[in-house]
């Protein structure tokens, strides 16, 4: 999916991961050490950094395996990150059971933001079904 989104997100501004090898990957900051080297970064799928937004596209392990959540997290303890965007799936079939992965994570964010007792230091999150 990400191979689809990848032209029309550069050409919006976003850096956008080309592959698996560390060269080709996009690190987002998270901590820093002396003279402002970066300690720790996590990967971000495409990150635009004027707009402080960042695209995370997940597939089957995107509910089973919570990696919404981390994505989440991620999202959070990204340094000048406001906006997330997680893709996922809007079902996912996985052995011979249809699971309603966009429900799912729509449902969780709107259980989260409902119940006001965590605050997120996002601005926004978007999720979208594909």
């Amino acid at each position: 999916m990400l191979s689809h989104l990848a032209p029309l997100l550069t050409q919006l501004g976003f850096a956008v991961e080309a592959g698996k090898k560390h060269a080709q990957k996009i690190r987002v900051p998270v901590l820093y050490g002396n003279n402002g080297h970066v300690a720790k970064a996590f990967e971000a799928d495409a990150y635009h950094s004027d707009g402080k937004f960042v695209v995370e596209v997940e597939a089957g392990r995107a509910v089973i395996n919570n990696q919404f959540l981390k994505d989440l997290f991620q999202a959070c303890m990204m340094d000048d990150v406001d906006y997330l965007a997680i893709a996922v799936r809007n079902v996912y079939a996985a052995a011979g059971v249809n699971n309603p992965d966009f429900d799912r994570v729509v449902t969780f964010f709107d259980t989260l933001f409902a119940s006001n007792r965590m605050r997120l230091p996002l601005k926004g999150i978007l999720v979208v079904g594909y």
